[in-house]
């Protein structure tokens, strides 16, 4: 799998493929979604353009021209990447494209960034996606954060005791 840098001109793109995959009726057409837990906005064009200008990540996969997959890692320190956002189209999931994106992620992470280990973080509540994630190798750190209830009060949280499973894999 191909990932390549996405530009300013793929935001949008960018953005209704991750707002499909996460929020919504759309997103309930795959397994990964958080359309259960949060209602609002998964993110916004003007987000995504500060993730590049901060020089961070976001890697897309094109299939004829189409953004159908993406991911984001952020150099954190000299040896630790963050994966997130790792998205593939509602209704090209369940083809192994996730496993793809991800081994695909992880090569770039290493070879590309030099990280030699990937953090990521997962909602608690999403055991399926945990359990997804531990099969390639990543194992929880045991650290819980909270979710950001304040610097997200438009995400249209479900519940009140949201939190993420920091998960990590040597690369």
């Amino acid at each position: 799998m191909q990932l390549e840098r996405a530009t300013s001109a793929d935001l949008p793109a960018l953005h209704a493929l991750v707002e499909r995959a996460y929020r919504g009726e759309t997103a309930r057409a795959g397994w990964s979604h958080e359309a259960d837990l949060l209602t609002g906005d998964r993110t916004s064009v003007a987000e995504l353009q500060s993730c590049l200008d901060a020089g961070e990540y976001l890697l897309v996969w094109r299939d004829g021209g189409a953004i159908r997959a993406c991911v984001r890692l952020v150099r954190l320190n000299a040896e630790l990447a963050y994966l997130g956002m790792l998205t593939v189209d509602p209704g090209s999931q369940g083809e192994g494209l996730g496993k793809r994106l991800l081994a695909a992620a992880e090569a770039y992470a290493r070879d590309e960034i030099g990280a030699t280990r990937m953090e990521m973080q997962v909602f608690s509540r999403r055991r399926e996606l945990l359990s997804f994630y531990e099969r390639r190798g990543y194992h929880p750190t045991g650290e819980r954060r909270p979710f950001p209830y304040d610097e997200a009060p438009n995400a249209g949280a479900q519940f009140d005791d949201l939190e993420f499973t920091v998960l990590e894999k040597k690369l």
